[in-house]
């Protein structure tokens, strides 16, 4: 009797969780890491001064969409493994597919371009900091998202640890883009992709041991 007692006077004081409360932990742990993000690459990088002038053009808008998409993607895939067995198969489809979509778009763009011209389409003039500045726009991100999955209850540490980064490096991505001025899509798909899949690798590796219960 003592038992059940113990049981019925735990279960009376449990109060239920709102339906709103993981999707108010996510927009906080994201929304404010977003910041911390906009505020690095406003400092360290800035703005790109023709930023107006950019924003006529379809090549700004492709790239700002693309982003967009991967940044939606990935901070939804957060919400979703933030519970118990969630999966993110969805969302690795979707921004598998936008990916494809990009690589698709880079390839006809370089089929209407001279061949003397491929190599500065896919190289620009930040090939060597594109990548590298992603994954540190990020970190706090990564960071934000490590936050909202160690209040919830993931259940596949590595696979939560993957859509944090995920979703760090896509919405860094995002950030990144109202500095970068290169708009060659053969560009965005090889090098701001791959900032977006070493983010996702670093939170999978990491993930494991930091969201650990």
């Amino acid at each position: 009797m003592m038992t059940n007692d113990l049981i019925a006077r735990l279960a009376g004081e449990l109060k239920p969780v709102s339906r709103l409360a993981v999707i108010r932990r996510v927009v906080t742990g994201l929304g404010l890491s977003l910041i911390a993000s906009a505020l690095l690459m406003w400092w360290w990088l800035g703005m790109r001064p023709d930023l107006a002038e950019a924003s006529t053009t379809m090549m700004f808008w492709s790239k700002f969409t693309y982003t967009l998409i991967l940044a939606a993607a990935g901070a939804w895939a957060v919400k979703r493994i933030a519970h118990p067995l969630g999966s993110i198969r969805v969302n690795i489809g979707l921004i598998a597919a936008t990916i494809v979509v990009m690589i698709i778009l880079a390839l006809v763009q370089l089929a209407l371009t001279p061949p003397e011209e491929y190599m500065a389409m896919l190289k620009g003039h930040t090939i060597r900091v594109c990548t590298f500045n992603i994954v540190v726009l990020s970190l706090p991100l990564l960071i934000g998202a490590f936050w909202v999955l160690r209040g919830l209850a993931p259940t596949r540490l590595t696979v939560a640890g993957a859509a944090a980064g995920l979703a760090a490096g896509s919405i860094a991505s995002f950030v990144y883009s109202f500095h970068c001025d290169e708009s060659a899509m053969p560009f965005v798909a090889i090098w701001y992709t791959l900032g977006v899949l070493v983010a996702g690798l670093i939170g999978a590796i990491t993930g494991r041991y930091i969201l650990r219960w």
